[in-house]
C-alpha cells in the first residue's frame, strides 16, 4: 500500500511538472505571490499551532520565521528571473532555465511550518512541483499549511498537485518516495539519519549536517551589543535553529564585563555543582535527550530542581575544555549555553576549532569583535561555511539578520558531506540548457530576443483525474486504470492543439 500510494502521488506530481514546466514568467510570479501571501496571512495560527503540536519553540519568533519565509521569501526574490532564458551576445550563449521536475522535500520538527513554506516557495519559483512529506512530530500543521498554499497556488493558476503533502508519514511511504526513479531531488532537512538516507537513496539529494556553533567574542568586541546579541540569538525560539550558539568562548580579558553584560540580558551563571546537574540531565546517556528540545530556561532549570529568577532566558554554564567527554561542547537546542576562558583570541581560535570537530563541521561559527585581522583568521581557521560577525547566530547565519541568503537548509558543503555549501537558494533546484554558438567572430549570433519557449497556459489548468489521496481497493481505482485516465487526458490535449 505505501507503494500504491507513492506511485500515486508521484503520477499526479509528474503530471503536474510537465505542465509547470511550460509557464511563463508572469504567471509565475502571479502563483509564488499567491502563495507567499496565503501562508503569512496564516502565519500566526501556524506558529501557535506548531508550538502546541510538538511542544517546541516560542509562538512569538515562529511568527517572524513563517513571515521572513512567506511573504519575507518572495519579496527578497522578486526581481530574480529562474525562468527567462539568458542571452549572452559576446559570449554567443543562450541559457534555458529547465526545472528539475519533482522536488521530495523532507522538513522537520523544529522549524516546521517555515521549512515547509521555504521549500515550496523555491520550488514555485523555479517552476518545479513539491512532495512534501513533514516530521511525524510536526504532520498535522504542515500538512494543513500545505493544503493551504496549494489551494492558493491553484487558485493563481498553477497545475493541480503542484504542491501534495504526506498527511501520514511512515518509514516505507518516505523511503519509497524517495527511491522512486520519478523524484528529481530530495531536499533534506533533519537529523543525520534522514540526510544520509536522502544520499544514499539513489537519487539527486541536497542534505545538511548538524550544527554546533562556537561564538568568539574577543577583548576589542563591544561587549554591551555583543551580550545582548547573544542572549537575544540564543533564546531566540528557544534555540531550535541550528544556526544557535553552541558555545560560547570568551577572551579572559573580556570576560567580566562580558558577563555583566549578559546577566543584564537575561542570561544566569550556573554554578559548577548546578552546571553539572543540567549537563547530566540533558546528556544522560552521553547523547542530547530530545525531551528538552525547544523548552525554555526557566523549565529547564526547574526540572533540574534549580530556581533562577522569571526573567531568565538562557543558562550559562561554564566549563574548562573542549574535548570529547564534555557533553555541553556538543550541540543544544535548548537555550542552554556552554561558556569557555580563553587567555587570548589566537586560543579562542583554537578552542572554536575543537568545538567543531566534535560537531558542525561545514556549518556556522560568529564572532563578535572589531579587529578585521582577528576575524578574518577566525573565518579562516574555522571549517565552516558562513561566519555571522558582530550579529547573532541564530537568525545571522540564517540570513535574516544579514545579506546571506535567507534559508531554513544550511548547506555544509565537503566540511559536512554535503553537497550544498552555502544556504539554500532557488538557484539549487534549476539547470540551464546552454546554446553555444561556434567562438569563430566569422559566425553569426542569431538573434533571439523575445524568444521565450514558454507562455502562459491557456484557459483554466483541467484538474487531475484522480486525488493523490485516494485509498486504492479491490473496487476503487487502480495505478492501471489511472495510467488510461491520464494517457486519454493527454490525447484529448494533443488534439486540441493539434485542431485548435
Amino acid at each position: 500500500m505505501n507503494e500504491d500510494r507513492a506511485r500515486t502521488m508521484l503520477q499526479r506530481a509528474e503530471w503536474a511538472a510537465r505542465a509547470f514546466a511550460g509557464y511563463d514568467k508572469q504567471t509565475v510570479d502571479r502563483i509564488v505571490r499567491a502563495a507567499a501571501d496565503a501562508a503569512a496571512a496564516k502565519a500566526r495560527e501556524y506558529a501557535e499551532w506548531a508550538v502546541r503540536e510538538t511542544g517546541f519553540g516560542v509562538v512569538e519568533h515562529k511568527v517572524v520565521k513563517n513571515l521572513a519565509c512567506s511573504t519575507g521569501i518572495a519579496d527578497h526574490y522578486a526581481a530574480d528571473d529562474y525562468v527567462t532564458p539568458k542571452i549572452d551576445p559576446e559570449a554567443k550563449i543562450v541559457e534555458i532555465p529547465r526545472p528539475a521536475g519533482i522536488v521530495l522535500a523532507l522538513t522537520p520538527s523544529t522549524n516546521p511550518v517555515a521549512t515547509v513554506l521555504f521549500k515550496t516557495l523555491l520550488a514555485l519559483m523555479t517552476r518545479n512541483v513539491v512532495v512534501l512529506s513533514p516530521h511525524p512530530l510536526a504532520r498535522e500543521c504542515c500538512a494543513d499549511a500545505a493544503r493551504t498554499i496549494a489551494v492558493a497556488a491553484v487558485s493563481a493558476g498553477a497545475p493541480d498537485g503542484v504542491i501534495q503533502v504526506v498527511d501520514e508519514p511512515s518509514v516505507p511511504l518516505i523511503n519509497a518516495l524517495m527511491t522512486d526513479e520519478r523524484t528529481s531531488v530530495i531536499v533534506a532537512t533533519g537529523g543525520v539519519p534522514v540526510v544520509r538516507a536522502a544520499y544514499s537513496s539513489g537519487n539527486p539529494a541536497i542534505g545538511v549536517g548538524p550544527g554546533n556553533v562556537p561564538v568568539l567574542v574577543d577583548a576589542t568586541a563591544d561587549l554591551a551589543k555583543a551580550a545582548k546579541r547573544i542572549v537575544d540569538s540564543k533564546s531566540f525560539d528557544n534555540s531550535v535553529l541550528c544556526t544557535n550558539e553552541s558555545v560560547l568562548i570568551v577572551e579572559e580579558s573580556a570576560a567580566t564585563a562580558l558577563l555583566r553584560h549578559l546577566e543584564s540580558n537575561g542570561a544566569y551563571p550556573l554554578t559548577p555543582a548546578d552546571r553539572d546537574k543540567i549537563a547530566a540531565m540533558l546528556f544522560p546517556d552521553g547523547r542530547f535527550d530530545i525531551r528538552f528540545v525547544g523548552k525554555d530556561a526557566s523549565w529547564i532549570a526547574g526540572e533540574a530542581g534549580i530556581r533562577v529568577p522569571a526573567r531568565t532566558r538562557v543558562l550559562l554554564a561554564p566549563f574548562d575544555l573542549v574535548v570529547p567527554e564534555e557533553p555541553l561542547a556538543h550541540e543544544k537546542l535548548c537555550p542552554v549555553l556552554g561558556l569557555v576562558r580563553v587567555p587570548s583570541a589566537r586560543r579562542g581560535i583554537a578552542a572554536a576549532r575543537a568545538v567543531l570537530r566534535l560537531a558542525g563541521r561545514g556549518h556556522s561559527a560568529a564572532i563578535h569583535s572589531t579587529d578585521p585581522a582577528t576575524i578574518m583568521e577566525y573565518a579562516a581557521a574555522a571549517e565552516v561555511l558562513r561566519v555571522a560577525v558582530n550579529a547573532g547566530a541564530s537568525l545571522g547565519s540564517a540570513g535574516l539578520e544579514t545579506n546571506l541568503a535567507p534559508s531554513m537548509t544550511i548547506g555544509t558543503g565537503f566540511f559536512g558531506r554535503s553537497s550544498v555549501a552555502e544556504n539554500l537558494h532557488p538557484r539549487h533546484l534549476v539547470q540551464w540548457t546552454r546554446l553555444a554558438y561556434n567562438a569563430d567572430p566569422a559566425e553569426a549570433f542569431g538573434d533571439f530576443r523575445g524568444a521565450v519557449p514558454w507562455r502562459a497556459p491557456a484557459g483554466a489548468v483541467p484538474p487531475y483525474p484522480v486525488a493523490s489521496n485516494a485509498v486504492i481497493t479491490d473496487g476503487g481505482s487502480t495505478p492501471e486504470d489511472l495510467r488510461d485516465q491520464i494517457r486519454r487526458m493527454v490525447i484529448e490535449e494533443l488534439a486540441g492543439i493539434l485542431h485548435g
